[in-house]
């Protein structure tokens, strides 16, 4: 079992970030995506904080060395800052369900990062992995063309361009995680993250003038319960438990796993979201995930 441990933490991942996603697009629906990302970092630095005095006896991380905070940090910014203010904005477009089907781009991504920058290895299988992970999608994607006319896509372009930033984000915020740990504590390596991704967003909340977007977010109620929600489940349990998988196992297996939220989400959105979605779309998302485990075979 042992062994496994990496494989088990990347499955749990995927399970709460599939919580997370529907929660933070119901959220983001109500709210905007820009006061989700600040507050919900907030939420998830509480409940790190709390976490590490409790496991580490440590509140915050003090006895991080200058190369966690460095790399960690750049990895907050990309990962958090960039990556999710992409995501965030193209869960109020396209859906938190189509969002996620766009991310299983981030599993290669990485590993194609993690070749560059920490010199992993990628199987040979893994261009076949990324062309049929992009067939998958293009599958979800465009609309049978009629006789005569071109194939149609079948979700606003913005939302899309916004989600692959988000699969970018995350795929470079992840490589530098790794980089950045190097056997760091996983929840205290979160917590360098949020607090690098809560002065981002503060930055550009600032600069934008966002904040009256900020406060009235504070008078939904429904709107706080998302955040609250998909706080716990994400920037708390999600990274942390993602951070503990790629330490046990490679960045591209935890990644792979992680990937299976587009056909785990499939039934929540339907039921509690009421997304339409169609058989084609759906053969499309285990197209895509499939694409992606053949990656890393």
């Amino acid at each position: 079992m042992q062994k496994h441990y990496g494989e088990i933490f990347a499955l749990l991942v995927a399970i709460f970030w599939t919580i997370t996603a529907l929660s933070f697009e119901s959220a983001s629906k109500k709210v905007g995506s820009l006061p989700v990302n600040l507050i919900r970092l907030c939420f998830g630095f509480i409940f790190l904080t709390l976490l590490n005095l409790f496991m580490r006896g440590m509140a915050f991380p003090m006895d991080a060395s200058r190369h966690n905070w460095i790399w960690l940090s750049v990895s907050g910014l990309i990962g958090f800052v960039f990556g999710d203010l992409f995501l965030f904005k193209s869960y109020t477009i396209v859906g938190s369900w189509f969002a996620m089907l766009i991310m299983t781009l981030a599993p290669p991504m990485a590993a194609i990062f993690g070749f560059f920058i920490l010199d992993e290895r990628i199987n040979t299988l893994g261009i076949a992995g990324m062309v049929l992970t992009l067939g998958g999608i293009a599958i979800a994607i465009f609309n049978r063309a009629e006789e005569g006319e071109k194939l149609k896509i079948n979700k606003p372009l913005k939302g899309i361009l916004y989600a692959f930033g988000g699969a970018t984000g995350q795929a470079l915020g992840i490589v530098f995680s790794k980089y950045g740990m190097q056997g760091y504590s996983p929840f205290a390596s979160t917590q360098i993250r949020i607090i690098t991704g809560i002065f981002g967003f503060i930055i550009i909340i600032t600069a934008f003038r966002r904040w009256p977007n900020v406060l009235n977010a504070f008078q939904n109620k429904k709107g706080l319960i998302g955040i609250a929600n998909g706080s716990f489940f994400g920037p708390f349990l999600g990274v942390s438990f993602s951070l503990l998988a790629i330490q046990y196992t490679s960045t591209g297996i935890a990644s792979t796993i992680m990937a299976i939220v587009p056909i785990l989400i499939i039934p929540p959105s339907i039921i509690l979201l009421k997304h339409k979605i169609s058989a084609r779309e759906i053969i499309g998302s285990v197209i895509s995930v499939v694409g992606v485990v053949f990656f890393f075979l």
